[in-house]
């Protein structure tokens, strides 16, 4: 199946008649499938449920779909340890499924990006459960990191290196006689064993995985973990002060060559496919080169996502980040949560407002209030700077992060590896409510769903926020309603507003102003000719304290 969008005449650099992709300036709306939207009633969310929101999402006002891993899996991490790339997880449906589902979004002028995991596999994959089977030194086992131990016996890890779950990165294997065998690297769980980027199979099948996918008419692909693939062959431990490029497993130089090979398979359909990095790197330059112009297309913005609410922190990750994009002439990303990370309407009411694994706890306290408002204004914000637009499935609602989950019930390998001090990442995937009362709130026609829901989810449901012109849903449709039809919102125009204060956040796109305001005391709008949109009840043109509007210039 082959699906074929027309570009767009929109507002660009290079004139205001010239054709823009798609993807420079689109909003792009995240589907983490399991808690979405149930349409078998077994309560796990499923790619039938996606196709009967269609018309939801539609009338949102979004222009792309990224899904999380849709593929067959354990779900030792969410779906990101991949079984096998070529069929749907039963769970979620069938390649049948996936095919109706591009093909119906499609046809609403929705496209659809999927996500691909080149670090890993799962231990279930049929290359991992040939190696282990394999003895030491086999083909089999080259498409992977095995090695000896070090110290008496081989009994200590090859290296030191740490997982981003917490703990060590080396599992050992035990032979068929019962005796120790050779260790393995995951630098994710150890149901996650990292490929070898060395091993011309490992290329070669990613590269077909993509032809696979695009071929049924997805639109792009979302890079896991885009920076870890390459290791240093030598496996040298972690430590000191690496020069670029050179770490033992983050940000490799040999990295480019694989995204530059999966850019001119990108490349060669009619309509471009598209390249999204999940890269995180606190460098902005080292940032920037996965996005020159045969590489990928656009990379997530995580600096400006794990800022705090605070008026000089966001205006300098706003201008590092466009410095930073300018380089290479590729647009910004910006995004306020996704299935990682503490929700908005939560991380927001906090003493400590910023985003980092390493500081997420079980009891911190929020202010919910505070929160759900600075939650709107940063709706406002994000939805304002040049570049795409990324909004977490239900964010759009104002859900809070679950924080009561009982803990059997918790299924995040970060929290079982923190020893239990992590409460870990399903508080941001609870199961959407789309109904005010009945079974699961809409989730699902019967059954309990994956995760419990709090009592009180229906408030936040898409059928309670319909019916309320005031409501986070209501501000998030007219946001990107304006979004899409203002001239001055597309292209790359920005320029700050001089004269603002320290504590507002003020900048202009051709003849729109966004401004938002972070001072305990109101100020004086700038001069307009017209309010678009307010994320709160003004007085006359006082701004409050955590509110923004969009204003006619």
């Amino acid at each position: 199946m082959s699906t074929t969008f027309s570009t767009v005449a929109q507002a660009a650099p290079d004139g205001p008649n010239s054709p823009v992709p798609w993807w420079r300036n689109a909003v792009i709306y995240q589907v983490y499938p399991r808690s979405f939207a149930d349409g078998n009633g077994d309560g796990t969310g499923d790619l039938a449920g996606v196709r009967s929101r269609l018309p939801y999402l539609r009338t949102l006002g979004i222009d792309a779909i990224w899904f999380t891993p849709w593929y067959s899996s354990p779900l030792a991490d969410g779906g990101y340890d991949v079984a096998d790339y070529r069929t749907v997880d039963p769970a979620f449906g069938s390649v049948d499924e996936a095919e109706r589902l591009v093909d119906e979004a499609a046809r609403l002028g929705i496209r659809t990006i999927i996500d691909i995991v080149p670090n890993h596999v799962s231990d279930q994959h049929e290359w991992f459960r040939a190696a282990l089977a394999a003895p030491q030194g086999s083909p089999q086992r080259q498409r992977f990191w095995f090695r000896s131990g070090r110290g008496s016996g081989g009994g200590e890890p090859p290296t030191n290196w740490e997982s981003s779950f917490g703990g060590g990165t080396w599992t050992r294997t035990t032979n068929p006689d019962g005796s120790p065998g050779e260790w393995y690297l995951h630098l994710f769980a150890p149901e996650q064993p990292d490929l070898n980027w060395n091993h011309p199979d490992v290329r070669r099948e990613h590269e077909d995985v993509l032809r696979f996918w695009f071929d049924r008419g997805v639109a792009g692909v979302r890079i896991d973990s885009a920076s870890m693939p390459v290791k240093d062959p030598a496996l040298p431990d972690a430590g000191g002060d690496p020069a670029p490029g050179e770490h033992p497993f983050l940000d490799r130089d040999e990295l480019h060559d694989i995204y530059r090979s999966w850019r001119a398979i990108a490349d060669s359909y009619e309509e471009p496919r598209v390249l999204v990095g999940e890269v995180w790197l606190a460098d902005p330059g080292r940032f920037a080169r996965y996005l020159r112009p045969d590489e990928m297309h656009t990379a997530f913005n995580f600096d400006f996502m794990t800022r705090p609410w605070d008026a000089g922190e966001l205006r300098a990750s706003i201008q590092s980040t466009l410095d930073a994009h300018r380089t290479v002439g590729a647009p910004a990303t910006w995004v306020l949560s996704n299935h990682d990370v503490t929700r908005p309407a939560t991380r927001y009411g906090r003493e400590d407002s910023s985003f980092g694994f390493a500081a997420r706890r079980f009891g911190t306290p929020t202010d919910l209030a505070t929160a759900h408002r600075r939650a709107r204004a940063a709706a406002l914000l994000t939805g304002a700077l040049p570049g795409s637009l990324y909004v977490y499935q239900g964010d759009e609602l104002g859900l809070p992060e679950v924080e009561d989950l009982p803990l059997d019930v918790l299924r995040d390998p970060m929290h079982f590896r923190s020893g239990g001090v992590d409460p870990g990442r399903d508080g941001c995937r609870v199961p959407l409510p789309w109904t005010a009362t009945g079974p699961s709130f809409g989730f699902g026609a019967a059954g309990e769903p994956w995760l419990p829901q709090p009592d009180g989810w229906g408030a936040y449901s898409v059928e309670s926020q319909e019916r309320d012109p005031a409501s986070m849903l209501s501000l998030y449709r007219a946001m990107l309603a304006i979004r899409h039809a203002e001239p001055g919102l597309l292209g790359d125009a920005f320029e700050w507003l001089a004269g603002t204060g320290e504590q507002t956040i003020a900048f202009r796109r051709g003849d729109l102003i966004c401004t938002v305001h972070f001072g305990p005391e109101p100020v004086t709008l700038p001069a307009h000719t017209e309010l678009l949109l307010a994320s709160t009840d003004l007085t006359g043109d006082l701004l409050p304290t955590d509110a923004a509007v969009w204003l006619r210039a």
